[in-house]
């Protein structure tokens, strides 16, 4: 299992930085060319969700990204530090959480209708969305 962690400053510029990370580290994976696009759009959709809500609670801490690739599969967790709710919900679920705000709420319908595996997690110490990717080679069990 090999993994890379990236950590930036919560500053919307280095939200174009994680995309590409993202992209290159999925396509050495083995991630799908055709995926790639999903890949940086639900990562950009995440990236920016963790900058808003660290800088709407003006924290200083940076937001996290891991990339890990698997035997069957690449996933990406990526982090903030605003604390919540302990709860862990699908994707979905979370997008039509009527307790979200409307722009948080946005970013998450958008993740969840790019990837078909992701989490959000929540917790006293923040929140975490977990997307994952099948790569080549990786066959999908029914």
């Amino acid at each position: 299992m090999a993994t890379v962690e990236l950590r930036f400053s919560a500053q919307p510029e280095h939200v174009r930085t994680a995309r590409l990370v993202a992209a290159a580290v999925a396509r050495r994976a083995g991630v799908e060319e055709a995926l790639l696009d999903e890949v940086r759009l639900a990562v950009g959709e995440a990236c920016s969700r963790a900058v808003g809500l660290h800088r709407v609670n003006a924290l200083t801490a940076p937001v996290r990204v891991v990339l890990t690739e698997e035997e069957k599969t690449f996933s990406i967790e990526v982090g903030d530090e605003v604390p919540g709710p302990a709860e862990a919900v699908s994707g979905i679920t979370a997008a039509l959480d009527p307790d979200a705000d409307g722009e948080d709420e946005m970013g998450l319908a958008v993740i969840s209708g790019l990837v078909d595996d992701v989490e959000v997690t929540t917790g006293a110490s923040g929140g975490t969305i977990r997307m994952s990717w099948p790569v080549s080679g990786a066959t999908e069990v029914a």
